[in-house]
């Protein structure tokens, strides 16, 4: 019998960011009303509820980095900043009259596979589902590098994604350790504050010049009045990104835009050792491309010192790099990025002999389409492995994922399955395909070491293929793809399916 402080759903959803909300969104769109959506924090929003430090916005264009199903002409910049994403998603899930299912601080702590449903350890309570959706997110957990020193640093210290707004960084010395998407955007707020800022950055990055601008007020108005002319943006824009995917696809062609990328470092540093400093020595793609108007210029400020290496250790006030360079700092702020390939969720997911996703995995994810794992039946991982495309919107991995994973739960439903879990050999196919196509990309062949290659030195995180392949292919179910348990001897009774 049921524990009675157990709470039941047919499907679970985990996490309440863009992912979350927009399967909250299409779960009521395919007449499934019994669900919860868990979130350990207390507002939605995701990595636009987490991020907030100082100029932190989108580098996909909005009209892009927005659902398919809810167009929004309002945008204020052709690049949303985060303030404007995160409204954009609260008013979505008001408006598709989803805040109902969500479950705020509510964190799931384990969630087992017990051959008939899964079984969710929360700080909640127990919670139990037929169908698991995890949209935790790749851009959800910190990544904070392990220097000597660091516990005993007397200043302030934190990670972009915990950015402390009590702390005034006015007139302080501060070292910011890591040169990626974060820190290009908040470095230039930050420099013109700080007495000093040290950048202690390992590897040089490709930055070209963001083509953001306010959007009038009649820009605004044609957009909301005729929906074509959004339409015909959004394509534009789909367009402009996919020519980008195909240079990352074959590296040859990207000479012209690292042309670009050159000329914006040689327009906004004159000072010709600092451009050798920031040149990067890898072929643009190789890394995640950075774009900002700003950046290189902030670094030109009389109080900005760039240190071309890591930081290898701190004594007291002092921060030291791996060339032996000392500078005393007040605070420390890590744009350091987040756990991509090792997320924390894998090591909470549990199949029916007790194994992890993490175990499972052994330091390199692997899911088919990014969304099943073979021997994880009933689980669907939004935004998993190899999935992340490098040029186009996560709005569009989401929506196609959310066509697959919702096209499963109305067949478990209408045929009353007890649970389907993806065949071995189709995700290992998959998977053996995706290295392959990868070879030849620059995300692979561009001479650079990124987050997309994981802990064995196995790209988990990118999409070999174009973003309109990627919709096609993981948009399409098919039950063939699966192994279907349909008898009791399978599986044991659980809560049921229904629309």
């Amino acid at each position: 019998m049921t524990n009675r402080l157990t709470r039941d759903f047919p499907v679970i959803v985990v996490g309440a960011g863009a992912s979350g909300i927009g399967a909250a969104v299409r779960l009521r769109g395919s007449g499934f009303t019994d669900f919860a959506v868990l979130e350990k924090a207390a507002e939605l929003g995701g990595t636009w509820r987490d991020n907030t430090y100082p100029g932190c916005a989108c580098d996909v264009p909005s009209a892009l980095y927005s659902y398919s199903f809810a167009p929004n002409p309002e945008w204020h910049r052709a690049f949303a900043t985060q303030p404007e994403i995160r409204r954009y998603l609260a008013d979505v899930a008001v408006r598709y009259r989803v805040t109902g299912h969500l479950r705020f601080g509510v964190e799931v702590l384990a969630a087992r596979w017990d051959g008939a449903r899964w079984v969710l350890e929360t700080t909640g309570g127990r919670y139990t589902a037929r169908v698991l959706i995890a949209g935790a997110g790749p851009w959800h957990e910190p990544k904070l590098p392990e220097i000597p020193g660091l516990a005993d640093f007397p200043g302030e210290s934190f990670h972009s994604a915990r950015w402390n707004h009590d702390y005034d960084l006015t007139g302080k010395r501060v070292a910011v350790v890591g040169s990626g998407a974060s820190a290009v955007q908040f470095v230039p707020k930050i420099a013109p504050e700080v007495a000093e800022l040290h950048l202690f950055q390992r590897t040089a990055q490709w930055v070209l010049p963001k083509p953001d601008h306010y959007v009038p007020r009649l820009e605004r108005w044609l957009l909301r009045t005729f929906p074509r002319a959004q339409r015909a943006l959004r394509a534009a824009e789909y367009a402009g990104m996919e020519a980008l995917g195909v240079g990352f696809r074959h590296p040859w062609l990207l000479r012209i835009v690292q042309r670009a990328g050159r000329l914006h470092l040689r327009a906004t540093v004159p000072d010709p050792a600092l451009r050798a400093v920031l040149t990067p020595d890898y072929t643009l793609g190789c890394k995640r491309l950075l774009l900002s108007n700003t950046y290189y210029r902030s670094l030109t400020k009389p109080n900005v010192t760039v240190h071309p290496t890591e930081l290898s250790r701190i004594e007291g006030n002092v921060v030291i790099g791996a060339d032996g360079r000392r500078s005393e700092v007040d605070a420390i702020i890590f744009g350091t990025g987040f756990h991509i390939t090792d997320m924390p969720v894998a090591d909470r997911v549990f199949d029916a002999q007790g194994r992890s996703l993490a175990a499972v995995w052994g330091g390199s994810p692997r899911a088919y389409l990014g969304t099943s794992v073979a021997g994880f039946p009933n689980l669907f991982l939004l935004l998993g492995p190899n999935l992340g495309t490098g040029h186009s919107s996560a709005m569009a991995i989401i929506e196609a994922q959310l066509a697959h994973v919702l096209a499963a739960v109305r067949l478990l439903a209408e045929r009353d399955w007890p649970a389907l879990s993806v065949r071995p050999e189709l995700q290992e196919r998959f998977n053996a395909a995706a290295q392959r196509a990868l070879a030849g990309t620059v995300y692979n062949a561009g001479g650079c070491s990124s987050y997309y290659l994981d802990a064995n030195g196995r790209n988990s995180f990118s999409w070999p293929w174009s973003t309109g392949e990627l919709t096609r292919r993981v948009g399409e179910f098919d039950v063939a793809d699966y192994l279907v348990h349909e008898t009791a001897a399978e599986t044991q009774p659980g809560p049921r399916l229904s629309s």
